[in-house]
Parts: C-alpha cells; sequence; structure tokens
C-alpha cells in the first residue's frame, strides 16, 4: 500500500473528525438561545395582554432578573393590581399581595399554576426549571417556521428533573438562534400549549422577538399576549435586590 495512499485515508478521516466535532450538539444550540433572551442578567418593562372568548385585560409590570437563580417581578398597572410581586430565590418562590398586605410561599406543586389569570404560569414567568439543566436534548428535523429555517429540537426530561411537562418541543432559527415556538406536552404526549415568538427586532443591543404569545390547546378562543417594551441585558444588579 503506497504511502499517498495512505495519506489520503487519513486526511478524509481527520476531515470528516474536525467536521463531526465542529457539528452544534442540540444542547449547544438550546443553550444559545436560551442565552440570547436572558443573558446573566437583566431588567424587562413587558405589557402582558389576557385574552379569553368574553373578555380581556391588560398590566404592565417590570422584571428583574439574574441568571439562573433570582427573579423579581411586580405589576406597575392597573391600579387594583399595582404592587404585587413574585419574587424568586434560588428554589425558592414568593408572592406578595397587597391588597392584604401578605407574603404567600409557592410550593413546587403550584409552579404550574396560572400566574394572575393568564395563560403563563408561576414557572413560565421566573424560570424555575431549566430547558437547558432539566431536559436531554434531541434534533428531530428542520423545519421553516414563519420565514425561518429553524431546528426542530425534542427536549425530554432527565430522570431526577422535578419538571411536570412529558416533552418539549421546539423551533430556534439557525441564524440568530430565536426561539420561535415552543410545543408543550404533557406525560400522556397531550399537547398543552404553544408558545410563539414573533416581531423579531433590535431591542436592548439584541436580536430577540418582541412579541410572545401562549395560547392553551384545549380553550378556543383564549391566549396570552406578553410584549417587551423595554429591555436592558446585562444590566447590573445586587443580589441583595431580591430580598423579601
Amino acid at each position: 500500500m503506497n504511502s499517498n495512499y495512505l495519506k489520503t485515508v487519513f486526511l478524509i478521516f481527520l476531515l470528516n473528525t474536525l467536521h463531526l466535532s465542529a457539528q452544534e450538539t442540540a444542547r449547544d444550540i438550546v443553550q444559545k438561545s436560551n442565552e440570547v433572551m436572558r443573558a446573566k442578567s437583566s431588567f424587562a418593562v413587558l405589557r402582558m395582554k389576557i385574552i379569553k372568548p368574553d373578555w380581556s385585560r391588560e398590566m404592565t409590570l417590570k422584571i428583574w432578573s439574574i441568571e439562573p437563580d433570582y427573579s423579581l417581578l411586580i405589576i406597575t398597572a392597573p391600579a387594583r393590581d399595582k404592587g404585587t410581586v413574585t419574587l424568586k430565590r434560588k428554589q425558592e418562590v414568593w408572592n406578595y399581595i397587597p391588597t392584604v398586605q401578605k407574603t404567600i410561599k409557592i410550593p413546587p406543586s403550584m409552579m404550574l399554576q396560572s400566574w394572575m389569570g393568564s395563560d403563563f404560569t408561576n414557572d413560565d414567568l421566573v424560570r424555575q426549571s431549566s430547558i437547558v439543566e432539566d431536559y436531554e436534548h434531541s434534533i428531530i428535523g428542520e423545519e421553516e417556521f414563519e420565514g425561518y429555517l429553524c431546528y426542530k429540537i425534542q427536549l425530554t426530561p432527565k430522570p431526577d428533573a422535578g419538571v411536570v411537562w412529558g416533552k418539549i418541543i421546539m423551533w430556534v432559527s439557525k441564524e440568530g438562534y430565536l426561539q420561535l415556538k415552543m410545543d408543550h406536552f404533557d406525560e400522556d404526549g397531550y399537547l398543552v400549549k404553544t408558545m410563539k415568538g414573533s416581531k423579531v427586532k433590535k431591542m436592548g443591543g439584541r436580536i430577540i422577538p418582541t412579541f410572545w404569545e401562549m395560547i392553551p390547546n384545549d380553550e378556543p378562543g383564549q391566549r396570552t399576549i406578553m410584549e417587551y417594551l423595554e429591555v436592558e441585558f446585562n444590566k447590573k444588579i445586587n443580589p441583595r435586590f431580591f430580598s423579601q
């Protein structure tokens, strides 16, 4: 066997190895998409609109976060809800209700309860569970969504993870790692709700979806909209800010 043939075989093997090592894993993609929206810390002003078949209401809120351990959310309008606070410190979450001047600790069993009557849960708002750390990830295909070519990724809970979803399927754009759609399934494989991101534009120095819809699967005519009005990434926040 001549040396040129051996060199060719070795070169092909080396190129294939480099190609495989350069390929992103599903976990890499999910982590990058999460970092696009979360950063190390952030401050945001949002408008939330809860839409039901026979009524709707709006509220504005401010959220401060240090990932992954701290979040504080306060409602600033309307007047009847103003001053209501949700606070997360590591594994503990509290609600402060100003009308009764009472702080209530939220047990893990209530993290999937509706937040303020919306289609977002306590877990959605303060991110008690982690889509990066609590799940195994696999790329199950590629698909175009809203004009973006996306990775289609399945998230399956790790055996010891304290999560309730049987699986999550995400659509993450190849360009910019934008989280554009998330389907949430229960343990029986039933689709419970879908979150969609749109109105992609530059805000806070980043290109992000600024308009989010949470749509329950079994409630026709119902959805909750959350729109970013202002956002600042990597804002300096002292952890002591997140106190009762």
